[in-house]
């Protein structure tokens, strides 16, 4: 049975007053925050600057880089895949890119110790694949990744994932939920299972049925003047806000996408509404019911970097909440949220039957904890009943 959420609209406006406050002081460019339900925008507030250099004002159009949000589009094309029988979530990731029959972790003494294990499609979903993030941590695995050049080169996802393969892993497949690039090998995976680039997999499962026409990996130049920039960034910071009219190999499923509110938010309805949206069905409920499920239960270790933090398991490309507490803001078991490093954050809390999609752009990772953080007190502040 679905619930109806009654908001009170002026603490709703006191939100968004704070943040026209925090543009007038200059803490950030601009910022859109959307409350929704199944079948209509509850409340919305558009404030600041698209290019806050230029002076160009935020329009409700902007587009915005979503880096690790890009994770849960992927991970629901996964799902779609695996409802038409064209992949399976237990299915070895050999099966699709065969060099992952060959996985190997860095002792200390720099010898090779074969992986007890291959890695599965669910390993990929779940960040339980043992592979590394090369942006991350200071141990054997990041260096060999330093090494081998990956990261700053623009590989197409087929020799992405085969270069991955090459290098050492973290863990022992299954054991610990590690943030990785298992989504960018996932990307690859898709793409042999659905015969298409990465781009055409999402357009043919997600965004087109959904009419998400602004989310892509590479956008037309005559877009450019609706990217959101972020205020002026010193030398080094990260990430490196990139030019998404650039023509690119890579189509990075961890990260590589674009979207808008309104795209994104058709997105999370239709998740929010059991899989389906205006006539159209992307997932059934039960997909949905499994991807929005704990996935590493007491058998799986956390890795000392983990983002989905207390109070939180981790399902099939986003973090579920499991206890009332623990979390430091609230919110109903059984909601799930992701965001990206770019600043961009939403959840979904199907007991209050609404979602909240964030998006700003900021090179600040306590910035980007502080509006997640704060946004969340407010909006339940705002919530009368459900």
């Amino acid at each position: 049975m679905r619930s109806f959420p009654t908001f009170s609209l002026s603490l709703l406006d006191r939100l968004g007053d704070r943040l026209e406050v925090d543009v007038a002081a200059g803490a950030i460019a601009g910022a859109d925050l959307l409350i929704g339900s199944h079948d209509t925008d509850i409340w919305r507030r558009t404030v600041g600057f698209r290019d806050p250099v230029a002076g160009d004002p935020l329009r409700t159009d902007a587009i915005w880089r979503i880096y690790s949000m890009t994770k849960v589009v992927v991970s629901v094309a996964a799902l779609v895949l695996a409802e038409r029988g064209e992949l399976r979530l237990d299915q070895p990731v050999a099966d699709f890119i065969p060099a992952f029959d060959e996985l190997y972790l860095s002792g200390s003494d720099g010898t090779r110790v074969p992986a007890t294990t291959v890695p599965t499609v669910h390993d990929l979903l779940r960040h339980t694949a043992g592979i590394a993030y090369g942006y991350l941590g200071d141990g054997l695995t990041r260096r060999a990744y330093v090494a081998d050049g990956l990261l700053s080169q623009d590989l197409d996802n087929a020799a992405f994932a085969a270069r991955i393969a090459r290098l050492p892993l973290e863990h022992q497949p299954g054991t610990v939920w590690h943030y990785s690039h298992a989504t960018d090998v996932l990307g690859r995976v898709l793409e042999v299972a659905g015969g298409a680039d990465l781009q055409g997999v999402l357009d043919e499962t997600i965004l087109g049925p959904l009419g998400m026409a602004d989310t892509r990996f590479r956008i037309p130049t005559a877009a450019a003047g609706r990217v959101a920039q972020p205020l002026p960034q010193a030398p080094g910071q990260r990430p490196a806000f990139h030019d998404p009219c650039l023509p690119r190999h890579g189509q990075r499923g961890n990260g590589g996408l674009v979207s808008t509110v309104a795209d994104y938010a058709s997105f999370l309805r239709m998740l929010l509404s059991d899989g389906g949206l205006g006539g159209v069905r992307v997932l059934a409920p039960a997909s949905v019911r499994l991807m929005t499920a704990d996935h590493l239960g007491a058998e799986i270790a956390r890795g000392a970097y983990y983002p989905p933090g207390p109070g939180y398991g981790f399902g099939l490309g986003v973090a579920v909440r499991l206890a009332a507490g623990e979390a430091p803001f609230p919110g109903n078991v059984g909601d799930w949220f992701w965001s990206g490093v770019g600043g961009t954050y939403f959840w979904v809390d199907p007991a209050a039957g609404f979602f909240a999609l964030l998006m700003m752009q900021t090179s600040s990772a306590a910035q980007r904890q502080h509006y997640r953080t704060l946004t969340r007190a407010m909006v339940y502040a705002a919530l009368d009943a459900f």
